[in-house]
C-alpha cells in the first residue's frame, strides 16, 4: 500500500482513471483490482517536493495532474502493464487522448491542447510529448530523474554532474562585500528573476563563489555542471523541485567560434551561471548581473587558512603568503593533510599542504615547461656570501608579505605587490638554475622552468597565449616561475620597421603587463645582463649578478661534486684543481662527474689521470685552452 504523499495522490489519479474506463467499459477485472488496491484516499496536499514545483513553474490545476498522470508508469509496474493495453502502439505510457477522457473530457480537449502547446509544464521540460502520430496519441513522459526527486530521493540525472560537497565560504567574506556580489546577493536575497553570471577561467572558483553568493543570500544553492543545452531545463526543473537556487556550471562548446546559449525560458526566480569568461552569450530579456572572480587578498587567505586547518593557524601567514587559492581547493587540502596525519601518524606541516594543493591543482605543463620538485638547498650552492644573502632576502620578501603589507600598508592597493621577480645574471654554469631551485625549496614549492625557445611562436597571438597559460599555471599550483635564457622574452624592444617588429613588441609589452599583475615568485636568468629591456629592469624587485667563483669558490664546487664516498687517489688535489682550472661550477660538476665513470670502467678508484681527462674534454667543449695539470 502506498505511504509517501506522491504515491497517494497517483493513487487518488488512478481511481479517477478506473472510473472512467468502467463508464467505456474498458477494465478488465484483473485490471479493476489492483486499481481498487492502490486506491486510498490522499492528504490535502501532495508532498512538498510537488508542491515546489507546481509554484515554482506556475502549474495549473491540470497541469499537476498532467504531470500525476505522467508519472504513474514510474509509479508502479500495474500502472505500466494497465496503460501499455491502453496505448494505440503498446507503449507503457498514457496518451494525450487518453489524458483528454479522464481530466476534461470531449468538451475539454480544447484546453488540454492549449494547455500542452502553450504551458509550463510541457515548455520547462518537466513533461515530454512522445511520439510522431496524431495528436491525441503521443505520450506522457516526465523528465529524467523527475519521479524519484519528487518522491524525495536525491537523484542526478545522467545528463548532469551533481556537486553535493559542502560550500566553503571562509575567506570569501571581503569578497562578498564588495559591490558586484553584494548586487547579487541581494537580488537573490529578494528572490529576483534574473541571471547572476560569474566569470572566472577557473570554472571551479566560478561555480564556488556562485554557490557562496547563494548561501550567503540565506538560500540553498543547487551545484551542477552542464555540459549539454538540453541540461538547462532539467537543471532547473531538479533545482525547483529541490528549493534551490540553480548554481550552473556550462561547458563551453568545443568549437572556438560559438557561444553558449543557455534557454532559460523557464526559470521563474534567480538563476546563478558560472562560466569561462568570454564564452557566453545571453540575449533573452531577463536582467544580467555580472560579478567578477577576484583573488582573495593575503588578509582573506590567512583568515581561509586558519578556519580550514585550525591546527595550523600559526603558519596561516605562511601559507597565504605561497600563493593564491580558492576556498574549495583549501577545504580540499586540508582534508587530504589529514588523511596523511591519520596514515603517518605525523602532525600536519605547511609543506604538506602545498602538495597536498599541488597535486588538487593538477597542473597540465605544455611542451615548454618542465616541472621540477625542488631538492636543492642552501648547502648546495657555492656563491659569496653576499649573493647568497641577496637570494635569502627574496625568499624573504614573500615570507614576511603579511608583516609589511598587510600590517604595515605598504604598497596599499598597488596590483602586483605581491609578486617578486628576479633577474639573475652571469655567464652559463654560475648556478642561476641551481640558485632557482634553492628558492623553491626554500619556499616549499615546485619550479616550472620555462624554455622560452618553445614558448615563442611564429604564429600572431601563440605566444601570448602560451605565455598566459604558464603564469595561470603557476598561480594555480603556487610554482616559482623561472624562465631560463630569457633574452629572447625580455630583450630590448626595437624600432618598428615591419610588422614582425611590431608584433615582437606587442609580445613584449604583455609580458611586462603579465609579470608585474603575477603574485609569484618569478625567476628571470640571462647571460647577458646588458640585452634585458630596461622596461623589464625597472619592474623587478632584484637583480643579481652571479659571477665566475674565485679559488676558494672553486675549492668548494670541487669538494661539493666529489662525494666523501668517492674513493680518490693521493695524487688528487682538490686545492691544486681550484688553481689550475679557473672554471664554473656546471662544468666542475661536469668534469668530476665524468671523472667519476672514467675511474669506475679502469678499476674504481679516481685518478690525476681521469681528472685531466674529464677537464680536457670540457675545456674542448667550451673552446677554451686547456692549461695542461703538471706533474
Amino acid at each position: 500500500m502506498p505511504t509517501d504523499r506522491l504515491a497517494l495522490a497517483a493513487g487518488a489519479l488512478a481511481a479517477r482513471l478506473a472510473a472512467a474506463l468502467e463508464h467505456v467499459g474498458g477494465l478488465g477485472a484483473d485490471s479493476r483490482a489492483f486499481l481498487e488496491r492502490m486506491n486510498v484516499e490522499p492528504p490535502p496536499d501532495a508532498g512538498e517536493p510537488l508542491r515546489r514545483l507546481a509554484g515554482s513553474l506556475a502549474l495549473s490545476p491540470l497541469e499537476v495532474d498532467l504531470l500525476l498522470l505522467a508519472g504513474l508508469p514510474e509509479e508502479h509496474e500495474g500502472y505500466a502493464a494497465l496503460l501499455r493495453q491502453l496505448h494505440p502502439q503498446g507503449e507503457p505510457r498514457p496518451t494525450l487522448g487518453l489524458a483528454a477522457r479522464l481530466l476534461g473530457g470531449d468538451d475539454g480537449r480544447l484546453r488540454l491542447r492549449e494547455t500542452i502547446e502553450t504551458g509550463p509544464l510541457v515548455g520547462s521540460g518537466a513533461v515530454a510529448v512522445d511520439g510522431e502520430g496524431p495528436f491525441f496519441e503521443r505520450g506522457l513522459i516526465p523528465a529524467t530523474g523527475l519521479w524519484s526527486a519528487l518522491h524525495g530521493i536525491d537523484v542526478w540525472p545522467a545528463e548532469l554532474t551533481a556537486h553535493p560537497d559542502p560550500i566553503v565560504s571562509a575567506g570569501l567574506e571581503e569578497w562578498l562585500e564588495s559591490p558586484e556580489p553584494a548586487r547579487a546577493v541581494a537580488a537573490l536575497a529578494q528572490r529576483e528573476t534574473c541571471t547572476v553570471l560569474v566569470s572566472d577561467e577557473d570554472p571551479i572558483a566560478a561555480r564556488t563563489r556562485g554557490a557562496a553568493i547563494v548561501e550567503h543570500a540565506g538560500a540553498r544553492a543547487f551545484l551542477a555542471t552542464v555540459e549539454q543545452p538540453a541540461g538547462v531545463r532539467l537543471a532547473l526543473l531538479h533545482a525547483a523541485v529541490r528549493g534551490c537556487v540553480p548554481v550552473l556550471e556550462l561547458v563551453p562548446p568545443a568549437e572556438p567560434a560559438r557561444l553558449l546559449e543557455p534557454n532559460l525560458a523557464s526559470a521563474a526566480g534567480p538563476v546563478v551561471l558560472c562560466v569561462p569568461t568570454g564564452t557566453l552569450a545571453l540575449r533573452a530579456r531577463r536582467p544580467v548581473l555580472s560579478v567578477r572572480v577576484t583573488p582573495l587578498a593575503a588578509n582573506a587567505r590567512r583568515r581561509l587558512w586558519s578556519a580550514v586547518l585550525p591546527e595550523l593557524a600559526a603558519d596561516a601567514p605562511l601559507l597565504a603568503a605561497r600563493g593564491v587559492v580558492e576556498p574549495s581547493y583549501a577545504a580540499a587540502a586540508a582534508a587530504d593533510v589529514r588523511t596523511l596525519q591519520r596514515l603517518d601518524r605525523k602532525p600536519p606541516s605547511p609543506d604538506a599542504v602545498t602538495a597536498a594543493i599541488r597535486t588538487r591543482a593538477g597542473v597540465s605543463v605544455t611542451g615548454g615547461v618542465k616541472l621540477i620538485r625542488p631538492t636543492a638547498t642552501w648547502e648546495s650552492l657555492v656563491l659569496p656570501h653576499e649573493t647568497i644573502g641577496r637570494l635569502r632576502e627574496a625568499a624573504d620578501r614573500l615570507r614576511h608579505q603579511t608583516r609589511v603589507l598587510d600590517e604595515w600598508r605598504f604598497l596599499a592597493g598597488r596590483a602586483g605587490a605581491r609578486g617578486v621577480r628576479v633577474l639573475l645574471s652571469g655567464p652559463p654554469g654560475t648556478g642561476k638554475t641551481l640558485s632557482a631551485e634553492v628558492l623553491a625549496h626554500e619556499l616549499g614549492v615546485d619550479l616550472l622552468l620555462v624554455d622560452v625557445s618553445r614558448v615563442v611562436s611564429k604564429w600572431i597571438g601563440e605566444t601570448e597565449k602560451n605565455l598566459s597559460e604558464v603564469f595561470d599555471a603557476a598561480e594555480r599550483s603556487q610554482a616559482i616561475l623561472f624562465f631560463d635564457e630569457a633574452d629572447a622574452l625580455f630583450g630590448r624592444r626595437t624600432r618598428v620597421s615591419d610588422a614582425h617588429d611590431r608584433y615582437a613588441n606587442l609580445e613584449t609589452a604583455y609580458l611586462l603587463t603579465r609579470l608585474e599583475r603575477f603574485e609569484g615568485l618569478a625567476v628571470l636568468s640571462t647571460n647577458l645582463r646588458q640585452n634585458v629591456d630596461n622596461a623589464f629592469l625597472r619592474r623587478l624587485e632584484f637583480v643579481i649578478e652571479l659571477e665566475e667563483p674565485g679559488r676558494a669558490e672553486r675549492e668548494a664546487l670541487w669538494r661539493c661534486h666529489l662525494p666523501n664516498e668517492a674513493p680518490l687517489a693521493d695524487d688528487v688535489d682538490v686545492g691544486e684543481l681550484a688553481v689550475k682550472y679557473p672554471l664554473v661550477g656546471g662544468l666542475i660538476r661536469n668534469a668530476a662527474v665524468a671523472a667519476g665513470f672514467l675511474a669506475a670502467a679502469d678499476g674504481g678508484v679516481i685518478t690525476r689521470t681521469h681528472l685531466d681527462r674529464s677537464l680536457r674534454r670540457e675545456y674542448e667543449k667550451s673552446g677554451r685552452p686547456y692549461p695542461a695539470l703538471a706533474h
